[in-house]
């Protein structure tokens, strides 16, 4: 479900041609991959301050015909998150490239939405403030279906979720 959700939100993109991203006007870098999230403290009925932490793993596109793995971790604060409504968390995502180079974003502004009430999407836009693209914008998109059963937040709160991301730094 996760890639057929993810596939939907990026058929909706308009996609930058992939290319080695840096200074100097270079194209866009463009990964894709799955992340595992968590939630501290779990997402529960009422809002409240929530810390996100998500482990991703990648494919990038740094030039045509040109893919190297990734693994990044992201870190966010939803100020008031809850199972009922959706969270426009900002945070900080470090990606290391399997070439040894590394992009480190941060993300200021999300907008969140849900599909039927339950698929979670989440598209942020940031910058590159060190490494591989530095001073380039980003467009991070998250599908998000739900991995627990909806009556947990009555129990003992949403805890984690399995999703699909597309990381795309501009040219």
């Amino acid at each position: 479900m996760t890639l057929g959700c993810l596939a939907l939100v990026f058929s909706s993109l308009v996609w930058a041609p992939a290319g080695q991203a840096g200074t100097g006007g270079h194209g866009a870098v463009t990964c894709t991959g799955d992340a595992h999230g968590r939630y501290d403290p779990p997402l529960a009925l009422q809002s409240r301050e929530t810390r996100i932490h998500a482990d991703v793993r990648y494919t990038c596109t740094t030039a045509p015909g040109r893919t190297t793995p990734a693994t990044s971790s992201f870190h966010a604060i939803a100020p008031a998150a809850s199972c009922l409504s959706p969270t426009d968390a900002t945070g900080t995502e470090t990606v290391h490239y399997a070439d040894g180079g590394r992009s480190v974003i941060v993300i200021d502004s999300a907008t969140t939405t849900r599909d039927a009430g339950v698929v979670l999407f989440v598209l942020q836009m940031g910058r590159v403030t060190e490494g591989r693209g530095e001073g380039h914008f980003v467009r991070r998109t998250v599908a998000a279906p739900p991995s627990q059963l909806p009556t947990d937040c009555l129990t003992s709160g949403l805890r984690s979720t399995q999703s699909g991301v597309q990381l795309e730094i501009l040219p």
